[in-house]
């Protein structure tokens, strides 16, 4: 190929579903690539089984920043990625999803003339409440490529003003890694998985696990849920955390310890239904035709709702009844561009793109470049820098 050159940032395990489709296709196509892992999930044993069940390589650099506030691992990162984009000088970084990584990539990104790409780009819960909301927004003002997994997002960014030929819809990469993994998943099917009765319930968020009411409320009601059918629960390091610190009863509930992601791809798939807090369950039981009870107050991914098997649920005393009436449809029905290759159109849309532009090249610092744009100024596309604030929670 040419010297297109990309420099993949993932920092959370929900990443590398989005990762390693645009991996492989670009692998498949000579393209240039280094994988920079900035620790932000640093449990090696979960990574390295995501990345054997995903069959994606391990990456080629590893910042190891760790836990802290989101200000203080923001700025770790930010820190760390700088001498890499240096030494490398990419054509692209591209960036993947809400986390904190995606925010510090973007950011150093730009500091550094270098384009950034935004993979699952225009997505909008409208809580600035929620870390992730503050990072969409951030990585979406700064990218210079936004590619949409949805036709929804493409309206929100040209809503906020953003210039329509930064838009590329590609559809859902993530549902790639499911069209992938699922024969494999499938086979290997737990015998308790079989029948289809069990429900699967994942929570992490800090809205539901911090405070020590709403989780009581949450597992009451899967325990009146477990008294009736299996329910599977696999628990978050979080949440686990806080079951313990508030002494909290989980009766008749199966908890298990997280799961790769063969293990609860197979569990999703032949799930009666899902209790989640999850935005990438809520796309993967769309995708499976699976019902789908997300106990939040909003989501970001509207059209799983629209278009798919999910209900929100913001009273967790409503959910026994929802799980009784559950029921799957006849043929899911796959939202626009969540057909496996998604992975494809995102090279594309990189190749184009570096095609059309002149790219800038890495420099080798932040500090040699002039001051940054000033909020509220507009940018060299027209677009207005957006300002956040940096919410006090702990990053996990």
């Amino acid at each position: 190929m040419s010297d297109l050159s990309l420099l993949h940032v993932v920092g959370a395990r929900p990443n590398l579903p989005k990762l390693a489709p645009v991996h492989r296709a670009a692998a498949a196509r000579g393209i240039e690539q280094c994988v920079v892992h900035t620790g932000q999930h640093y449990d090696d044993a979960m990574w390295d089984s995501l990345l054997r069940d995903l069959r994606q390589p391990a990456p080629d650099v590893n910042l190891g920043v760790g836990s802290a506030s989101h200000t203080v691992q923001t700025a770790r990162i930010m820190e760390g990625l700088e001498s890499v984009i240096a030494s490398r000088r990419p054509t692209w970084v591209v960036v993947y999803g809400d986390v904190n990584s995606t925010l510090a990539a973007t950011l150093v990104a730009a500091k550094m003339g270098v384009p950034s790409a935004h993979v699952e780009a225009g997505l909008r819960s409208g809580d600035r409440t929620m870390p992730e909301e503050i990072n969409r927004l951030v990585a979406d003002r700064l990218a210079a490529l936004l590619l949409t997994p949805s036709r929804d997002a493409d309206a929100t960014l040209r809503s906020e003003g953003v210039a329509p030929s930064t838009i590329r819809f590609v559809g859902n990469v993530m549902i790639d890694s499911v069209v992938e993994a699922l024969p494999r998943a499938r086979a290997r099917r737990p015998r308790g998985a079989a029948a289809g009765t069990h429900v699967l319930a994942t929570l992490h968020r800090p809205s539901n696990v911090d405070d020590p009411a709403r989780l009581a409320a949450l597992l009451a009601a899967l325990t009146v849920i477990a008294a009736e059918r299996p329910v599977i629960f696999p628990v978050h390091p979080r949440t686990r955390a806080r079951l313990i610190e508030h002494g909290l009863v989980t009766g008749g509930i199966t908890l298990v310890d997280p799961l790769g992601y063969l293990d609860m791809l197979a569990w999703l798939d032949s799930a009666h239904a899902v209790v989640t807090d999850s935005g990438g369950v809520q796309e993967e039981s769309t995708a499976l035709g699976v019902p789908c009870l997300t106990v939040r107050d909003n989501t970001e991914r509207p059209i799983t709702i629209t278009e798919g098997t999910n209900q929100l649920v913001r009273d967790p005393a409503a959910l026994p009844a929802l799980v009784r009436r559950a029921m799957r449809p006849a043929t899911p029905r796959r939202p626009e561009g969540w057909d496996g290759r998604a992975g494809d159109r995102i090279i594309d849309a990189l190749v184009d793109a570096a095609a059309a532009i002149a790219t800038p090249r890495a420099v080798t610092s932040i500090e040699s470049l002039a001051p940054a744009a000033v909020p509220g100024r507009r940018g060299p596309r027209g677009r207005r820098v957006a300002q956040s604030g940096t919410p006090k929670q702990r990053a996990s």
